[in-house]
Protein backbone atom coordinates (compact mmCIF):
# COMPACT_ATOMS: atom_id res chain seq x y z
CA UNK A 1 0.00 0.00 0.00
CA UNK A 2 1.39 3.57 -0.63
CA UNK A 3 2.30 5.71 2.18
CA UNK A 4 -0.69 8.31 2.95
CA UNK A 5 0.83 11.74 2.76
CA UNK A 6 1.32 13.36 6.24
CA UNK A 7 -1.20 16.51 7.53
CA UNK A 8 1.56 18.58 6.85
CA UNK A 9 1.86 17.50 3.44
CA UNK A 10 -1.57 18.03 2.89
CA UNK A 11 -1.59 21.53 4.13
CA UNK A 12 1.36 22.67 2.42
CA UNK A 13 -0.16 21.27 -0.60
CA UNK A 14 -3.30 23.24 -0.41
CA UNK A 15 -1.51 26.26 0.09
CA UNK A 16 0.82 26.25 -2.25
CA UNK A 17 -2.60 25.55 -4.40
CA UNK A 18 -4.20 28.06 -3.62
CA UNK A 19 -1.50 30.89 -3.06
CA UNK A 20 0.78 30.08 -5.95
CA UNK A 21 -0.60 31.53 -8.61
CA UNK A 22 -0.81 34.63 -6.50
CA UNK A 23 2.74 34.52 -5.44
CA UNK A 24 4.02 34.29 -8.77
CA UNK A 25 1.88 36.94 -10.46
CA UNK A 26 3.30 39.06 -8.38
CA UNK A 27 6.48 37.87 -8.57
CA UNK A 28 6.49 38.08 -12.84
CA UNK A 29 5.92 41.97 -11.79
CA UNK A 30 9.44 41.95 -9.43
CA UNK A 31 11.48 41.08 -12.29
CA UNK A 32 12.92 41.15 -15.91
CA UNK A 33 12.74 37.46 -16.83
CA UNK A 34 10.35 34.64 -17.10
CA UNK A 35 13.06 32.24 -15.50
CA UNK A 36 13.88 34.63 -12.90
CA UNK A 37 10.36 35.26 -11.96
CA UNK A 38 9.73 31.42 -11.14
CA UNK A 39 13.06 31.80 -9.17
CA UNK A 40 11.99 34.58 -6.92
CA UNK A 41 8.32 33.13 -6.43
CA UNK A 42 10.05 29.88 -5.56
CA UNK A 43 12.59 31.26 -3.28
CA UNK A 44 9.83 33.71 -1.05
CA UNK A 45 7.16 30.72 -0.83
CA UNK A 46 9.51 28.97 0.91
CA UNK A 47 10.78 31.87 2.86
CA UNK A 48 6.75 32.58 3.66
CA UNK A 49 6.06 28.94 4.42
CA UNK A 50 9.15 29.18 7.02
CA UNK A 51 7.50 32.43 8.82
CA UNK A 52 4.00 30.53 8.77
CA UNK A 53 5.38 27.73 10.80
CA UNK A 54 7.63 29.95 12.81
CA UNK A 55 4.32 32.34 13.89
CA UNK A 56 2.29 28.86 14.03
CA UNK A 57 5.37 27.25 16.43
CA UNK A 58 5.61 30.58 18.51
CA UNK A 59 1.64 31.03 18.99
CA UNK A 60 1.33 27.42 20.53
CA UNK A 61 4.33 28.05 22.55
CA UNK A 62 2.96 31.14 24.07
CA UNK A 63 0.01 31.65 25.98
CA UNK A 64 -2.43 29.80 23.23
CA UNK A 65 -3.35 33.64 21.59
CA UNK A 66 -2.44 33.28 17.89
CA UNK A 67 0.74 35.67 17.19
CA UNK A 68 -0.34 38.53 14.94
CA UNK A 69 0.78 38.37 11.65
CA UNK A 70 -0.49 38.97 7.72
CA UNK A 71 -3.18 36.74 6.09
CA UNK A 72 -1.00 33.87 3.59
CA UNK A 73 -1.28 35.67 0.84
CA UNK A 74 -0.10 38.68 1.45
CA UNK A 75 2.64 37.27 3.87
CA UNK A 76 3.34 35.52 1.19
CA UNK A 77 3.94 38.58 -1.31
CA UNK A 78 5.43 40.66 1.43
CA UNK A 79 8.26 37.35 1.15
CA UNK A 80 8.42 38.57 -2.67
CA UNK A 81 9.34 41.69 -1.83
CA UNK A 82 12.15 40.78 1.08
CA UNK A 83 13.09 38.25 -1.22
CA UNK A 84 14.21 41.09 -4.21
CA UNK A 85 15.55 43.65 -1.76
CA UNK A 86 18.15 40.66 -0.05
CA UNK A 87 18.71 40.08 -4.29
CA UNK A 88 19.61 43.33 -4.96
CA UNK A 89 21.86 43.43 -1.71
CA UNK A 90 23.17 40.12 -3.05
CA UNK A 91 24.25 41.33 -6.50
CA UNK A 92 21.48 40.11 -8.03
CA UNK A 93 20.16 43.28 -8.96
CA UNK A 94 20.22 42.63 -12.58
CA UNK A 95 17.11 39.79 -12.67
CA UNK A 96 14.49 42.74 -11.05
CA UNK A 97 12.68 45.46 -12.83
CA UNK A 98 14.53 48.59 -12.93
CA UNK A 99 11.88 50.28 -11.69
CA UNK A 100 11.63 48.23 -8.43
CA UNK A 101 15.46 48.43 -7.87
CA UNK A 102 14.94 52.22 -7.51
CA UNK A 103 12.53 51.55 -5.57
CA UNK A 104 14.30 49.51 -2.94
CA UNK A 105 16.79 52.40 -2.26
CA UNK A 106 14.27 54.70 -1.77
CA UNK A 107 12.73 56.45 1.47
CA UNK A 108 9.34 55.08 0.46
CA UNK A 109 10.99 51.31 0.46
CA UNK A 110 12.21 52.11 3.94
CA UNK A 111 8.79 52.68 5.45
CA UNK A 112 7.97 49.23 5.51
CA UNK A 113 11.24 48.19 7.12
CA UNK A 114 11.61 51.15 9.45
CA UNK A 115 10.18 52.29 12.71
CA UNK A 116 6.81 50.27 13.62
CA UNK A 117 4.73 53.80 14.16
CA UNK A 118 5.56 54.69 10.86
CA UNK A 119 4.92 52.02 8.33
CA UNK A 120 1.66 52.13 6.36
CA UNK A 121 -1.64 52.48 8.07
CA UNK A 122 -3.07 49.66 5.82
CA UNK A 123 -0.15 47.28 6.78
CA UNK A 124 -0.50 47.91 10.45
CA UNK A 125 -4.38 47.94 10.86
CA UNK A 126 -4.23 44.57 8.86
CA UNK A 127 -1.56 43.05 11.24
CA UNK A 128 -4.31 44.58 13.94
CA UNK A 129 -7.21 42.47 13.06
CA UNK A 130 -7.50 38.45 14.12
CA UNK A 131 -6.21 36.10 11.75
CA UNK A 132 -9.77 34.86 10.49
CA UNK A 133 -11.42 38.76 9.91
CA UNK A 134 -7.92 39.47 8.45
CA UNK A 135 -7.98 36.77 5.85
CA UNK A 136 -11.62 37.46 4.88
CA UNK A 137 -10.88 40.82 4.42
CA UNK A 138 -7.62 40.31 1.89
CA UNK A 139 -9.57 37.31 -0.13
CA UNK A 140 -12.50 39.57 -0.33
CA UNK A 141 -11.46 43.11 -1.39
CA UNK A 142 -7.67 42.27 -3.00
CA UNK A 143 -8.15 39.21 -4.31
CA UNK A 144 -11.67 40.01 -5.60
CA UNK A 145 -12.70 36.34 -4.99
CA UNK A 146 -16.42 35.97 -4.97
CA UNK A 147 -18.02 35.49 -1.36
CA UNK A 148 -19.14 32.31 -1.62
CA UNK A 149 -15.56 30.69 -2.67
CA UNK A 150 -13.95 32.79 0.25
CA UNK A 151 -17.04 31.45 2.38
CA UNK A 152 -16.07 27.86 1.08
CA UNK A 153 -12.00 28.74 1.45
CA UNK A 154 -12.42 29.84 5.26
CA UNK A 155 -15.24 27.73 6.21
CA UNK A 156 -17.76 30.64 6.82
CA UNK A 157 -21.50 30.19 6.60
CA UNK A 158 -22.17 31.18 3.04
CA UNK A 159 -25.19 33.16 4.11
CA UNK A 160 -23.65 35.43 6.42
CA UNK A 161 -20.40 36.09 4.88
CA UNK A 162 -22.00 39.77 3.50
CA UNK A 163 -22.46 40.70 6.68
CA UNK A 164 -19.31 39.21 8.35
CA UNK A 165 -17.44 40.99 5.58
CA UNK A 166 -18.85 44.33 6.48
CA UNK A 167 -18.53 44.06 10.13
CA UNK A 168 -14.83 43.26 9.52
CA UNK A 169 -14.45 45.92 6.91
CA UNK A 170 -15.69 48.45 9.92
CA UNK A 171 -13.60 46.97 12.28
CA UNK A 172 -10.25 47.22 10.16
CA UNK A 173 -11.84 51.48 9.73
CA UNK A 174 -11.30 51.49 13.56
CA UNK A 175 -7.92 49.98 13.70
CA UNK A 176 -6.70 51.83 10.88
CA UNK A 177 -7.80 55.22 12.57
CA UNK A 178 -6.09 54.44 15.67
CA UNK A 179 -2.80 54.07 14.21
CA UNK A 180 -3.47 57.29 12.14
CA UNK A 181 -3.52 59.23 15.73
CA UNK A 182 -0.73 56.91 16.81
CA UNK A 183 1.51 57.90 13.75
CA UNK A 184 3.97 60.96 14.04
CA UNK A 185 2.57 63.98 12.24
CA UNK A 186 2.96 67.57 12.14
CA UNK A 187 0.92 69.87 13.97
CA UNK A 188 -1.29 70.75 10.72
CA UNK A 189 -1.88 66.85 10.25
CA UNK A 190 -3.10 66.50 13.95
CA UNK A 191 -5.35 69.10 13.47
CA UNK A 192 -7.17 67.16 10.72
CA UNK A 193 -6.71 63.71 12.31
CA UNK A 194 -10.26 64.00 14.16
CA UNK A 195 -12.24 65.92 11.52
CA UNK A 196 -10.61 63.18 9.04
CA UNK A 197 -12.42 60.53 10.58
CA UNK A 198 -15.69 62.08 11.18
CA UNK A 199 -15.63 63.32 7.39
CA UNK A 200 -15.17 59.54 6.19
CA UNK A 201 -18.19 57.67 8.57
CA UNK A 202 -20.53 59.49 5.97
CA UNK A 203 -20.41 58.44 2.52
CA UNK A 204 -22.52 61.61 1.83
CA UNK A 205 -20.55 63.89 4.41
CA UNK A 206 -19.41 66.92 2.86
CA UNK A 207 -15.78 67.62 2.71
CA UNK A 208 -14.61 71.04 4.55
CA UNK A 209 -12.73 73.15 1.90
CA UNK A 210 -9.36 73.45 4.35
CA UNK A 211 -9.81 69.22 4.59
CA UNK A 212 -9.81 69.01 1.06
CA UNK A 213 -6.75 70.96 0.53
CA UNK A 214 -5.04 69.29 2.87
CA UNK A 215 -5.42 66.12 1.58
CA UNK A 216 -4.39 67.23 -1.74
CA UNK A 217 -1.11 67.82 -0.77
CA UNK A 218 -0.57 65.72 2.03
CA UNK A 219 0.11 61.75 0.98
CA UNK A 220 0.18 60.31 4.65
CA UNK A 221 -3.44 61.83 5.91
CA UNK A 222 -4.22 61.24 1.69
CA UNK A 223 -3.22 57.38 2.51
CA UNK A 224 -5.00 57.69 5.73
CA UNK A 225 -8.42 58.66 4.20
CA UNK A 226 -8.28 55.88 1.53
CA UNK A 227 -8.51 53.44 4.47
CA UNK A 228 -11.03 55.15 6.33
CA UNK A 229 -13.79 55.95 3.49
CA UNK A 230 -15.47 52.40 3.24
CA UNK A 231 -17.77 52.65 0.56
CA UNK A 232 -16.00 54.91 -2.51
CA UNK A 233 -14.20 51.76 -3.52
CA UNK A 234 -10.44 52.89 -2.03
CA UNK A 235 -10.49 49.85 0.36
CA UNK A 236 -8.98 47.37 -2.12
CA UNK A 237 -6.29 50.19 -3.12
CA UNK A 238 -5.53 50.75 0.05
CA UNK A 239 -4.65 47.35 0.88
CA UNK A 240 -2.66 46.71 -1.99
CA UNK A 241 -0.44 49.88 -1.55
CA UNK A 242 -0.08 49.66 1.78
CA UNK A 243 0.58 45.81 2.14
CA UNK A 244 2.59 45.33 -0.71
CA UNK A 245 3.96 48.58 -1.67
CA UNK A 246 6.04 48.51 -4.83
CA UNK A 247 3.64 47.14 -7.47
CA UNK A 248 0.62 46.69 -5.04
CA UNK A 249 -1.95 48.66 -7.62
CA UNK A 250 -0.76 46.31 -10.31
CA UNK A 251 -0.96 43.26 -8.69
CA UNK A 252 -5.01 44.35 -7.58
CA UNK A 253 -5.14 44.75 -11.19
CA UNK A 254 -4.15 41.41 -12.16
CA UNK A 255 -6.24 39.53 -9.39
CA UNK A 256 -9.28 41.59 -10.14
CA UNK A 257 -8.92 40.81 -14.29
CA UNK A 258 -7.94 36.98 -13.49
CA UNK A 259 -11.41 36.83 -11.00
CA UNK A 260 -13.50 38.25 -13.91
CA UNK A 261 -11.89 35.97 -16.00
CA UNK A 262 -12.81 32.99 -14.19
CA UNK A 263 -16.70 34.20 -13.94
CA UNK A 264 -16.73 34.90 -17.57
CA UNK A 265 -15.77 31.27 -17.95
CA UNK A 266 -18.75 30.25 -15.88
CA UNK A 267 -15.55 28.80 -13.13
CA UNK A 268 -15.91 30.74 -10.23
CA UNK A 269 -14.58 28.30 -8.05
CA UNK A 270 -11.21 27.46 -10.31
CA UNK A 271 -7.61 28.48 -9.39
CA UNK A 272 -7.06 32.19 -9.07
CA UNK A 273 -4.61 32.65 -11.67
CA UNK A 274 -4.00 34.69 -14.57
CA UNK A 275 -3.30 32.11 -16.76
CA UNK A 276 -7.18 31.24 -16.47
CA UNK A 277 -7.52 34.18 -18.59
CA UNK A 278 -5.75 33.59 -22.38
CA UNK A 279 -6.93 37.58 -23.18
CA UNK A 280 -4.65 38.87 -20.14
CA UNK A 281 -1.95 36.21 -20.94
CA UNK A 282 -1.71 37.36 -24.46
CA UNK A 283 -1.45 41.55 -23.58
CA UNK A 284 1.75 42.37 -21.77
CA UNK A 285 3.35 45.45 -20.02
CA UNK A 286 6.48 43.53 -20.46
CA UNK A 287 9.68 43.93 -21.61
CA UNK A 288 9.56 40.57 -24.07
CA UNK A 289 6.78 38.56 -24.81
CA UNK A 290 8.11 35.16 -22.82
CA UNK A 291 5.21 32.09 -22.96
CA UNK A 292 7.62 29.54 -23.91
CA UNK A 293 10.64 29.84 -21.39
CA UNK A 294 8.23 30.17 -18.57
CA UNK A 295 6.61 26.84 -18.88
CA UNK A 296 9.58 25.32 -18.15
CA UNK A 297 10.92 27.29 -15.78
CA UNK A 298 7.55 26.84 -13.36
CA UNK A 299 8.27 22.85 -14.60
CA UNK A 300 11.90 23.53 -12.70
CA UNK A 301 10.02 25.69 -9.91
CA UNK A 302 7.78 22.81 -8.81
CA UNK A 303 10.76 20.40 -8.58
CA UNK A 304 13.00 22.92 -6.85
CA UNK A 305 10.32 23.68 -3.89
CA UNK A 306 10.05 20.50 -2.71
CA UNK A 307 13.77 20.51 -2.03
CA UNK A 308 13.34 24.10 -1.10
CA UNK A 309 10.58 23.28 1.83
CA UNK A 310 13.06 20.67 3.48
CA UNK A 311 12.68 20.90 7.26
CA UNK A 312 13.49 24.94 8.65
CA UNK A 313 14.53 26.31 11.76
CA UNK A 314 12.71 28.89 14.15
CA UNK A 315 11.73 31.70 11.30
CA UNK A 316 12.70 35.20 12.59
CA UNK A 317 10.07 38.07 13.66
CA UNK A 318 7.32 38.54 11.21
CA UNK A 319 6.43 41.74 11.75
CA UNK A 320 5.35 44.40 14.49
CA UNK A 321 3.24 42.91 17.58
CA UNK A 322 -0.10 44.22 16.55
CA UNK A 323 -2.84 45.42 19.21
CA UNK A 324 -5.33 43.03 20.44
CA UNK A 325 -8.94 42.63 19.16
CA UNK A 326 -10.85 44.42 21.47
CA UNK A 327 -13.23 41.43 20.89
CA UNK A 328 -13.40 38.11 22.43
CA UNK A 329 -13.00 36.23 19.06
CA UNK A 330 -12.91 36.72 15.40
CA UNK A 331 -15.89 37.60 13.32
CA UNK A 332 -15.02 34.89 10.89
CA UNK A 333 -14.10 31.85 11.88
CA UNK A 334 -10.82 30.87 12.18
CA UNK A 335 -8.84 29.17 9.32
CA UNK A 336 -6.62 25.94 10.12
CA UNK A 337 -3.49 26.27 11.69
CA UNK A 338 -0.70 24.80 9.94
CA UNK A 339 1.00 21.55 11.66
CA UNK A 340 3.91 21.45 13.44
CA UNK A 341 7.71 21.47 11.77
CA UNK A 342 8.05 17.89 10.33
CA UNK A 343 9.18 16.23 6.75
CA UNK A 344 8.40 18.65 3.95
CA UNK A 345 6.82 17.46 0.67
CA UNK A 346 8.73 15.24 -1.38
CA UNK A 347 9.67 15.95 -4.48
CA UNK A 348 6.25 13.98 -5.57
CA UNK A 349 4.04 15.96 -3.30
CA UNK A 350 2.00 18.87 -4.07
CA UNK A 351 -1.56 19.56 -5.27
CA UNK A 352 -3.67 16.32 -5.86
CA UNK A 353 -4.97 15.49 -9.67
CA UNK A 354 -7.98 17.48 -8.39
CA UNK A 355 -6.58 20.91 -7.48
CA UNK A 356 -5.79 23.45 -9.81
CA UNK A 357 -2.26 23.52 -11.12
CA UNK A 358 0.31 25.62 -11.11
CA UNK A 359 0.60 28.35 -14.03
CA UNK A 360 1.89 27.03 -17.09
CA UNK A 361 2.71 30.69 -18.47
CA UNK A 362 3.86 33.56 -16.94
CA UNK A 363 0.83 36.17 -15.77
CA UNK A 364 0.43 38.98 -17.88
CA UNK A 365 1.80 41.91 -16.70
CA UNK A 366 -0.76 44.24 -17.79
CA UNK A 367 -4.14 44.51 -16.14
CA UNK A 368 -6.10 45.21 -19.39
CA UNK A 369 -6.58 43.38 -22.86
CA UNK A 370 -4.37 44.88 -25.72
CA UNK A 371 -5.72 46.75 -28.49
CA UNK A 372 -5.25 47.82 -32.06
CA UNK A 373 -3.10 50.43 -32.44
CA UNK A 374 -4.53 53.66 -34.12
CA UNK A 375 -3.10 55.42 -36.88
CA UNK A 376 0.40 56.97 -36.87
CA UNK A 377 -0.49 60.29 -34.65
CA UNK A 378 0.69 63.89 -35.98
CA UNK A 379 3.04 65.26 -34.04
CA UNK A 380 2.91 67.42 -31.43
CA UNK A 381 4.81 71.07 -31.15
CA UNK A 382 6.64 69.42 -27.45
CA UNK A 383 10.41 68.88 -27.98
CA UNK A 384 10.69 65.00 -28.58
CA UNK A 385 13.09 63.19 -26.33
CA UNK A 386 16.34 61.08 -27.32
CA UNK A 387 15.34 57.30 -28.81
CA UNK A 388 17.90 54.98 -29.94
CA UNK A 389 14.66 53.38 -31.64
CA UNK A 390 14.09 53.69 -35.54
CA UNK A 391 11.42 55.76 -36.77
CA UNK A 392 8.08 54.37 -37.07
CA UNK A 393 6.08 54.24 -40.57
CA UNK A 394 2.96 56.27 -40.38
CA UNK A 395 0.37 53.45 -41.19
CA UNK A 396 -3.27 52.04 -39.44
CA UNK A 397 -1.28 48.81 -38.68
CA UNK A 398 1.94 50.51 -36.95
CA UNK A 399 2.10 49.52 -33.43
CA UNK A 400 1.59 52.60 -30.89
CA UNK A 401 4.88 54.21 -29.94
CA UNK A 402 3.71 53.94 -26.20
CA UNK A 403 0.95 52.84 -24.19
CA UNK A 404 -0.55 54.36 -20.84
CA UNK A 405 -2.29 53.03 -18.48
CA UNK A 406 -4.32 56.19 -16.15
CA UNK A 407 -5.21 54.87 -13.05
CA UNK A 408 -7.32 56.90 -9.94
CA UNK A 409 -5.91 55.99 -6.70
CA UNK A 410 -8.03 58.13 -4.25
CA UNK A 411 -10.68 60.10 -4.49
CA UNK A 412 -12.76 62.78 -2.41
CA UNK A 413 -14.85 65.90 -3.31
CA UNK A 414 -12.90 68.47 -4.01
CA UNK A 415 -9.36 65.71 -5.17
CA UNK A 416 -8.11 62.84 -6.18
CA UNK A 417 -4.60 60.88 -6.17
CA UNK A 418 -3.67 59.26 -9.62
CA UNK A 419 -0.77 57.58 -11.24
CA UNK A 420 0.23 57.50 -14.69
CA UNK A 421 2.59 54.32 -15.86
CA UNK A 422 4.24 54.62 -19.76
CA UNK A 423 5.05 51.63 -21.65
CA UNK A 424 7.68 52.50 -24.10
CA UNK A 425 8.56 50.74 -27.29
CA UNK A 426 12.22 53.11 -27.72
CA UNK A 427 14.90 53.57 -25.58
CA UNK A 428 14.77 57.22 -23.76
CA UNK A 429 16.75 59.45 -22.56
CA UNK A 430 15.25 62.03 -21.44
CA UNK A 431 11.16 62.30 -21.23
CA UNK A 432 7.87 64.63 -21.13
CA UNK A 433 4.57 63.09 -21.21
CA UNK A 434 2.38 65.77 -21.85
CA UNK A 435 -2.31 64.99 -20.67
CA UNK A 436 -5.07 67.25 -20.26
CA UNK A 437 -7.33 67.06 -17.66
CA UNK A 438 -10.51 69.44 -17.13
CA UNK A 439 -10.10 73.46 -17.29
CA UNK A 440 -10.76 74.02 -13.84
CA UNK A 441 -8.56 70.84 -12.71
CA UNK A 442 -5.38 71.71 -11.11
CA UNK A 443 -2.21 69.85 -10.46
CA UNK A 444 -1.52 70.22 -6.94
CA UNK A 445 1.74 68.07 -6.00
CA UNK A 446 3.79 65.49 -8.32
CA UNK A 447 6.31 62.47 -7.32
CA UNK A 448 8.27 61.61 -9.91
CA UNK A 449 8.05 63.61 -12.18
CA UNK A 450 8.31 67.60 -12.38
CA UNK A 451 4.81 69.13 -13.41
CA UNK A 452 3.72 72.11 -15.50
CA UNK A 453 0.50 73.12 -16.32
CA UNK A 454 -1.22 75.93 -18.92
CA UNK A 455 -5.30 75.62 -18.50
CA UNK A 456 -6.04 72.00 -18.94
CA UNK A 457 -2.28 70.88 -20.21
CA UNK A 458 -0.44 69.11 -17.89
CA UNK A 459 3.60 68.11 -19.17
CA UNK A 460 5.31 66.11 -16.48
CA UNK A 461 9.19 66.02 -16.53
CA UNK A 462 11.58 62.90 -16.18
CA UNK A 463 13.60 63.00 -13.03
CA UNK A 464 17.65 62.98 -13.34
CA UNK A 465 17.08 59.26 -11.67
CA UNK A 466 14.53 58.06 -14.29
CA UNK A 467 15.19 59.98 -17.34
CA UNK A 468 16.68 56.70 -18.83
CA UNK A 469 14.31 54.09 -19.80
CA UNK A 470 14.77 51.13 -21.66
CA UNK A 471 13.08 50.15 -24.73
CA UNK A 472 9.96 48.13 -24.34
CA UNK A 473 10.18 49.11 -20.38
CA UNK A 474 8.03 51.22 -18.25
CA UNK A 475 8.04 55.01 -16.80
CA UNK A 476 5.76 56.32 -14.02
CA UNK A 477 4.84 59.39 -11.70
CA UNK A 478 1.77 60.37 -9.93
CA UNK A 479 -0.10 63.49 -8.78
CA UNK A 480 -2.56 65.04 -6.82
CA UNK A 481 -5.41 67.05 -8.40
CA UNK A 482 -7.74 70.08 -6.88
CA UNK A 483 -11.07 70.02 -8.63
CA UNK A 484 -14.40 70.98 -8.94
CA UNK A 485 -17.07 68.43 -9.70
CA UNK A 486 -16.57 64.54 -10.05
CA UNK A 487 -14.31 64.69 -12.81
CA UNK A 488 -11.23 62.42 -12.81
CA UNK A 489 -10.30 62.27 -16.61
CA UNK A 490 -7.08 62.85 -18.09
CA UNK A 491 -6.79 62.26 -21.89
CA UNK A 492 -4.60 63.12 -25.43
CA UNK A 493 -1.60 61.28 -24.13
CA UNK A 494 1.31 61.94 -25.31
CA UNK A 495 5.00 60.90 -25.06
CA UNK A 496 8.08 63.36 -26.40
CA UNK A 497 5.68 64.56 -28.60
CA UNK A 498 3.54 61.51 -29.70
CA UNK A 499 0.41 60.41 -28.98
CA UNK A 500 0.16 57.20 -26.76
CA UNK A 501 -2.49 54.46 -26.92
CA UNK A 502 -4.38 54.60 -23.58
CA UNK A 503 -5.19 50.87 -22.13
Amino acid sequence: MPDLPSPQDATEAALFSECWDAVLSYADLCTAGSSAAAELAREAFAEGIRELRAAESGSMRGTGRRSSRLPRIPLLLTAVRTTAAAWEKGGQGHKLDPELRLWLHSDEAARYTGPPLERPIALRGLRDLQQADAELLWLAEAEALPLPLVARRLGLDPATTADELAQVSRLFRDRCHRNHLDSPMDAECRSYARLLDAVTRSPVADTPEDLSRHLATCRQCAEAAACLRLNTGTLPGALAGGVIGWGGLAYLERRRRAAEARLGAGNPDGPDADHDDPAGARSRKARVVRHGPMAAAVVVSLLALAVSLMPFGDGGDTGTAASDNDRGGPVAAPAPSLPPVGTAPSGSAGPDPSSPSPPSAAPSRTARPSRTADPAPEPDPEPQGTSSGAAETPGADSPALCRVDYDVLNQWPEGYQAAVTVTTRHTLDGWRVAFTVPEDHRVTHMWDASAHQTGGRVTATAADYNAHVEAGARLSFGFLTARRGTDTRAYDFTLNGRACEVA
